[in-house]
């Protein structure tokens, strides 16, 4: 097997990885703010010793460094738990397909953060996202419980949306599993006082796949995703990455029994064209 051929694998694997990751939204018995505790800490131990075996410097170069990255690790904390508790009040369905408009959201910020013009047709790639987050919202009631999953999924797209800008500015100083360590590292220290908020009760299962959370679809996945992207195009990673809500989806009525609405297939599929159109578009 070719280099190129072992990197998609790798790709195609962590996507996929990725994917599976939100349903352990809908299998653990907790908060969405507990599980993401969960995921970052034993990610950020299993990153830590990635990153010490493969002799990483950890030292970051500038003070103010230090600052950016707490910021980026406070967003890190809210865009997941935003994101599982999207899940958790609605369908992973939902939960994948409304984060996943945080394209939309890129083509806003990038000018402000790169200093870049809106084109047009950025407009209209909005617009049409717009459309298919309502087509997957059956009936827009705050206090319905498919409408406040919308609401927290595209919170989750916005907050991944800054955290993508900011993880582009500074991947060009740090290698990305060092950012990673760093993000999810001060995301566990400012979630450990909702442990004594909240007290969880936490069965072995839980712990389990908290584990298995943070170690294989986080850690694992992460790293697969770095190192595929050596010998892969960004454009080609961005396109494989579009398959991520598919699996989770697929997976979700496999696994749970949570069948998407003709509507939310409508929908989903017009948000994730979008999103393959703006990364062929961007590249």
């Amino acid at each position: 097997m070719n280099i190129k051929n072992k990197s998609l694998i790798e790709i195609h694997l962590a996507v996929f990885l990725f994917g599976l990751s939100g349903l352990f939204g809908k299998l653990l018995s907790l908060s969405s703010i507990i599980i993401v505790f969960g995921r970052v800490f034993f990610s950020s131990i299993f990153l830590l010793i990635i990153n010490l075996y493969i002799k990483k410097d950890m030292k970051l170069k500038q003070q103010k460094h230090y600052f950016y990255l707490v910021i980026m690790g406070v967003i890190l904390a809210i865009h997941w738990s935003t994101f599982f508790k999207s899940i958790q009040v609605s369908t992973v369905a939902i939960g994948l397909l409304t984060f996943s408009t945080f394209p939309v959201f890129v083509t806003f910020l990038e000018p402000s953060f790169f200093k870049e013009k809106i084109k047009p047709s950025d407009i209209v790639v909005a617009i049409v996202t717009i459309f298919g987050v309502v087509l997957v919202i059956p009936k827009f009631e705050l206090g319905n419980n498919l409408t406040q999953g919308v609401l927290w999924g595209i919170v989750s797209g916005f907050t991944y949306a800054i955290l993508s800008m900011l993880n582009r500015k500074y991947v060009k100083e740090y290698s990305s599993s060092v950012i990673a360590f760093y993000e999810q590292f001060v995301a566990t220290i400012i979630l450990i006082p909702f442990l004594f908020l909240q007290k969880p009760v936490f069965q072995p299962k839980d712990i389990l796949l908290l584990i298995l959370l943070g170690t294989v679809f986080t850690g694992i996945s992460h790293s697969l995703f770095i190192n595929g992207l050596k010998n892969i195009k960004t454009q080609t990673a961005g396109i494989i990455s579009s398959l991520e809500p598919v699996y989770g989806i697929l997976f979700g009525a496999f696994l749970l029994r949570e069948i998407p609405t003709l509507r939310e297939i409508i929908g989903g599929i017009i948000i994730l064209g979008t999103v393959f159109y703006s990364t062929i578009k961007s590249k």
